[in-house]
């Protein structure tokens, strides 16, 4: 079975079709063009913004055109990670895999995160049995590496009433409220020297971690590869003088970085040492994250000598702060049980040529004095460790509104169709809502989505009876809505 003949048929042929179009987050001129082509095939009205984002309008069903405008909304962009290293992204299509009642992708991450939201909203958008109210479906680029679709929104591009966005990850829940967060880069400016001769070569290996979402997955407690590598070049300049030539760890400021390596040398005379070192760190990881990390790897094989190194000052300030970097959960909500309220993620280590080290990390919170809070923080040590510190924009958080009207629409549009009261909940990872709502302080606004599982990794998976309960309660909330009058 391929994913094209599962229920609901429309929308897994129109997700068959988004995966096989490259889309990583800022290169999105593919699936632009795709979504311009399908507004065209079926004859319906679309415009864009200078920033790429799509909107599809479609008039309502006749007798129905003095209802609230729904906006359907997701993002284009999805995030790029494999564990074929060589996987080019922008290029190949997705390969999936129906795997039981999931499907899933071949060794890269899925894309169902946003494409089943996208894919949703198109089939919506070309349901001739239908009835709806005026709908607009938005389609916002580059929402997984800065949310410039969201803040870049142009004039007029949207007027409803209502969005609906379909970027959440559980069955059985509406979401009414999320996170706001903020990126901090901490840049190392280093001396080049000459790698000492009289030093063993290592690269040191860490790899194959669960990793996951930053927001979604930040309190599962899995490993953060950034960390790993950090502290065990920590614990060997206790004991011996190191020199590293290489380091590089993580990719995306909202993954939990899977991977990292350095190449590290230390003095001939203790290179036996250093690997027994390993073997005694690899035992203790094992054991610390029995359970939680059951394919990571670390291993370590020996190079030739390398032509340079970064400068010994340096060195010992990166791996200090780095070893020193908070990184999960700093706080629990006291309002929502269970929802993580502050956080912040290690994300990523990256040499540059100009002889530069960046290092960049991601801070969350609902609350936002506590996101700036953690954020300052994180400065606060790495310019202590003499790096030059820098903080992007951030986006607001979405306060929740427990007297929403579609909320209290949609989660009866599930109780009638499955028996079942969704829970209202607040979300830790970023959604969009927050700057619409900026923007656009009239939208009453929930998101809702089928059960994802391991976004943003390469085991992600999206689960098959879910999508059918999604697109179901989604049809039933539009068709509700049609009845009222603005």
């Amino acid at each position: 079975m391929t994913v094209k003949d599962l229920q609901p048929k429309r929308v897994f042929e129109i997700f068959d079709e988004i995966t096989q179009v490259p889309r990583p987050s800022k290169k999105e001129e593919k699936i632009r063009a795709y979504l311009l082509e399908f507004a065209k095939k079926n004859n319906l009205a679309a415009r864009t913004d200078e920033v790429g984002n799509v909107v599809i309008s479609k008039p309502a069903t006749p007798g129905h055109e003095g209802a609230p405008t729904v906006i359907l909304q997701g993002h284009m962009d999805m995030v790029c990670e494999s564990n074929d290293k060589s996987f080019d992204f922008n290029n190949t299509p997705i390969t999936t895999i129906v795997d039981g009642e999931w499907v899933k992708a071949d060794g890269t991450t899925l894309g169902a995160d946003n494409g089943i939201g996208v894919a949703a909203s198109l089939a919506v958008l070309t349901d001739p049995n239908l009835v709806h109210g005026p709908l607009e479906a938005l389609f916002t680029v580059d929402e997984e590496t800065g949310m410039t679709g969201a803040f870049g929104i142009g004039d007029g591009m949207i007027n409803g009433d209502i969005l609906l966005n379909l970027d959440s990850e559980d069955d059985a829940e509406i979401f009414v409220g999320c996170a706001g967060g903020v990126d901090t880069v901490c840049t190392f400016s280093y001396n080049r020297s000459f790698a000492p001769k009289d030093f063993s070569y290592f690269k040191i290996d860490i790899s194959k971690g669960q990793g996951g979402h930053s927001g979604g997955d930040i309190h599962l407690g899995r490993a953060n590869a950034n960390k790993l590598l950090a502290r065990f070049l920590f614990d060997l300049a206790k004991n011996y003088e190191i020199s590293i030539s290489e380091i590089d760890g993580g990719n995306l400021r909202n993954a939990i970085p899977r991977a990292a390596h350095a190449i590290v040398g230390v003095h001939t005379s203790h290179k036996e040492k250093v690997r027994v070192a390993l073997n005694n760190y690899i035992a203790t990881i094992e054991n610390e994250y029995a359970g939680l990390e059951p394919t990571l790897e670390i291993g370590m094989e020996s190079v030739d000598t390398p032509e340079f190194c970064v400068d010994s000052n340096t060195t010992m300030a990166l791996v200090r702060a780095l070893y020193c970097a908070p990184h999960g959960v700093v706080s629990m909500s006291r309002e929502l049980e269970g929802l993580v309220e502050t956080s912040t993620n290690l994300a990523s280590v990256k040499m540059q040529p100009d002889n530069k080290i960046v290092v960049t990390t991601s801070q969350r919170s609902s609350v936002d004095s506590r996101k700036w809070d953690i954020a300052y923080q994180v400065e606060a040590l790495f310019a202590l460790a003499g790096a030059e510190v820098t903080h992007g924009e951030g986006y607001p958080g979405w306060q929740p509104n427990m007297q929403s009207p579609i909320m209290k629409i949609a989660s009866e549009a599930y109780r009638e169709l499955y028996g079942v009261t969704p829970a209202i909940k607040a979300i830790h990872a970023g959604l969009e809502c927050g700057l619409f709502l900026q923007k656009f302080p009239h939208l009453d606004m929930v998101s809702f989505g089928p059960t994802l599982r391991g976004v943003h990794s390469p085991s992600e998976k999206m689960h098959i009876p879910a999508v059918e309960r999604f697109y179901e309660q989604l049809k039933l909330t539009l068709t509700k809505v049609a009845d009222l009058k603005k």
